[in-house]
Parts: C-alpha cells; sequence; structure tokens
C-alpha cells in the first residue's frame, strides 16, 4: 500500500496510460525480452550491486522506484527505507506495487524519502514533465538517484543506429550535464555521481555471464568507455530568516528647535 490521497490513507490507485497501439505493445514486449536475456540480466544484476553502494546513507519511510526495470525487484534489493513500491504503467506493471504514468504519480505531495528513476527518462515522450513530478512528491533534503546511458559511448552508438532504440523502446539518450541542469534549475544538489557499464553492447547470451564481472570497473580487457552514469542528488529547501525593518528616527523638538543629533565618527 501507499499513501495516495492523505498522509493516513494507504490504497491503490490506478492510472492507466494510453498504451493500446501495436508499436508500443510490440515494444514492451521486446524490452521484457531483452531483460530476459544474458545481456539485460547482467546489466540489472550489475545496477543492483551499484545501488546497494548508492543507498547505504539513503534511510526514511518511503522508497519509490519509477519505473519498471528487471524482471524483478533487483534493484531496491539494498533499499534501507522502511517500505518500498514500484509504480510503472500499465504494460509494465508485473510486479509494480502502483499502476500510473510516472509523469502522473497518484501520490501525494512532499510524501516520498527517496526516489529512484532506472531509465525511466530515456523511455518517456517528456521527461522533465518526470522529473517536475518527482520533486514533488519528494520531501525537503529526499535523494533522487537517476540511472542512465550515456550519448557518447559504444551504448549510446548502438542506440541511435537501432531503428526500434537499444535497449528497445528507448526513446532519446540524456547527458549527464543536461539532468545536472534540470536538478539544479530545480533546487538539487548534485551529492555523487558514478560511471559504469564497460563492455560491448553486441555481446552475445554466451559472453555475458563472463561480462557481468566487468560491468561496473574498467579494467585492461575492457577499455571501452563507460556506457551508463549514476546521479545521486538531494533536494535542497532553504529557509528565509525575516528580517525586522529599521524605522528612522524622529528628531526630537526642543522648544521649537529641532534636537541636534550625534554625528558618528567615521
Amino acid at each position: 500500500m501507499y499513501p495516495v490521497a492523505s498522509q493516513n490513507c494507504y490504497s491503490f490507485a490506478v492510472t492507466s496510460p494510453n498504451l493500446n497501439s501495436t508499436a508500443a505493445l510490440d515494444r514492451n514486449v521486446a524490452l521484457r525480452t531483452w531483460w530476459s536475456g544474458g545481456l539485460g540480466r547482467a546489466v540489472v544484476a550489475a545496477e543492483s550491486e551499484l545501488l546497494g553502494e548508492a543507498l547505504e546513507d539513503v534511510f526514511g519511510w518511503e522508497f519509490l522506484q519509477i519505473g519498471a526495470w528487471g524482471a524483478d525487484r533487483e534493484l531496491l534489493a539494498g533499499a534501507r527505507t522502511r517500505r518500498q513500491a514500484i509504480v510503472a504503467p500499465g504494460a509494465l506493471s508485473a510486479g509494480a506495487d502502483i499502476i500510473g504514468r510516472p509523469s502522473q504519480l497518484p501520490v501525494v505531495s512532499d510524501s516520498v524519502d527517496a526516489a529512484l528513476l532506472p531509465h525511466t527518462l530515456e523511455f518517456a515522450a517528456d521527461p522533465y514533465a518526470i522529473v517536475r513530478e518527482v520533486d514533488r512528491v519528494l520531501v525537503g533534503e529526499g535523494q533522487l538517484i537517476v540511472l542512465a546511458f550515456r550519448p557518447l559511448s559504444l551504448w549510446g552508438l548502438r542506440a541511435r543506429g537501432t531503428r526500434s532504440g537499444f535497449p528497445p523502446g528507448m526513446r532519446r539518450i540524456l547527458s549527464e550535464r543536461r539532468i545536472r541542469d534540470w536538478l539544479v534549475l530545480l533546487g538539487y544538489e548534485v551529492v555523487a555521481s558514478r560511471r559504469y557499464l564497460y563492455c560491448n553492447p553486441w555481446r552475445t547470451a554466451r559472453d555475458a555471464n563472463e561480462a557481468q564481472t566487468r560491468l561496473l570497473r574498467r579494467g585492461l580487457l575492457n577499455p571501452f568507455p563507460a556506457g551508463a552514469y549514476l546521479l545521486k542528488a538531494r533536494k535542497r529547501v532553504y529557509t528565509l530568516t525575516p528580517v525586522r525593518p529599521r524605522f528612522k528616527e524622529k528628531p526630537a523638538v526642543l522648544g521649537g528647535l529641532v534636537k541636534p543629533t550625534t554625528r558618528q565618527p567615521s
């Protein structure tokens, strides 16, 4: 259960996106097939290990993964909050706790302590709308973690050279600088970043298990540039201290004459 109406009321909320087109359904099926393949499993396993390190200092009550990624809940294995939930659209809702659009989260404002966007922005029609929506539901000093592929990498090259996107259904590749700019614009402080995915995206299922051990760190046998990055940011809330106005002292009048003021030394 998750807060969708008030802080004290928990229920499921359904917001079904328009996924009736055959093309959209085909993309979702292709993405699920990729997740279950050797390379897809290796990527999700590596990202689960990476998130285990990134979530060591993330505490609180509510942790929200926005967007499905992987066949199970591997990415939430390292979460230390009291509760965790996944929100995903209807076609990718297997294993999700909340069915809804990432750009229209059925969650009350200021109720989530930490949020994860696992490649969610790259599959969205309006990624900045999702970032704004995440900002709405995060509490002050809450943390946001973003996983995304790098444009200047072999993974970015394959994504641009594949008509259906790679992984299947991906709409665009967002640079780390652009996402940083969005977060800074909304008042976030980027507290950590990490590059990973040092492997060839054209690997077959046969050697994907071998690649899994080398996805997070560059080595002599895998000198490729990093194919993805992790950004971790904190939502800063700055309080304003009111300053009392200083009223100008009226000069005293003595017998019709203005009392002379004392000159301050310069």
